[in-house]
């Protein structure tokens, strides 16, 4: 099969074209498989990750001192010591829940094949050869979306911060995908899920943009079935990976043989 790389050089010089209409419809078929594992997975995740926050800033701050202190955690009261820590802090966060999301990704590539998975099919990349190029790609991006989010906050001029911080997230989000069925290295993903959206800007965001939406459907009402819609984002991230790239089958089941 054709090198990923090799793909992603023809997309810069030739570009590609993709359907919005077929990729929704298969984000839709994907998601109908994954909806119930996959949510339960985020609620789990989101209670280990709450616990895990709770114990750390009550162990080093106390909880009194969290609670009081809650209101001057904005990035305007911020000084330039506290921009940077807060920055390192919230990206290498995001760098070690990269595995999680990756894992959801690698729930919906095994439904798309009919195949088995589980709640602990999420956390499989936390014990994989790709663990590291994740963590590196996933921090990178979030040192940059976030910290110019920050500093342009800080400075009052909000808008712009997240403007800009939605646009490098927009434009890094095949990173992951390129990185666990692509099998590139951290840098060639950032910069390969780059060239990839930057072809197709708005058919791509037009897809990200419902279903966005449709995952914030789970608000109304109870809204702990944010935890049972989000991951429609997610089989969405996959139906483009593989409608624009696919994936190497063999390779791919090589790389997960058990």
């Amino acid at each position: 099969m054709e090198n990923v790389n090799e793909k992603i050089a023809a997309i810069q010089e030739h570009g590609y074209e993709i359907d919005f209409g077929t990729i929704f419809n298969k984000a839709i078929e994907n998601y109908k498989k994954i909806a119930l594992i996959a949510g339960l997975t985020f609620i789990l995740f989101s209670i280990i990750i709450v616990a895990l926050f709770i114990g750390v800033f009550t162990a080093f701050w106390g909880f009194s001192t969290i609670t009081e202190n809650m209101s001057q955690l904005e990035p305007k009261n911020f000084s330039g010591t506290t921009v940077l820590i807060y920055t390192l802090s919230i990206s290498i966060f995001a760098g070690i829940t990269a595995p999680f999301s990756a894992g959801i990704l690698k729930m919906a590539y095994k439904a798309s094949k009919n195949e088995e998975f589980s709640v602990s099919t999420a956390f499989d990349y936390y014990k994989s050869d790709f663990l590291k190029d994740l963590f590196i790609a996933t921090t990178i991006v979030s040192i940059f979306s976030l910290g110019i989010s920050t500093v342009l906050e800080s400075s009052g001029i909000r808008f712009i911060g997240a403007l800009l911080s939605y646009a490098i997230s927009f434009f890094n989000f095949l990173t992951i995908p390129l990185i666990i069925f692509g099998k590139i290295p951290a840098f060639e993903a950032i910069k390969g899920s780059f060239t990839i959206v930057s072809k197709q800007v708005f058919v791509l965001l037009a897809l990200l943009i419902v279903s966005a939406i449709m995952a914030c459907l789970g608000l109304i009402g109870f809204c702990i079935g944010i935890f049972f819609t989000f991951p429609f984002m997610y089989s969405m991230y996959f139906i483009i990976y593989n409608e624009i790239i696919g994936i190497d089958e063999k390779s791919e089941l090589e790389a997960f043989l058990e």
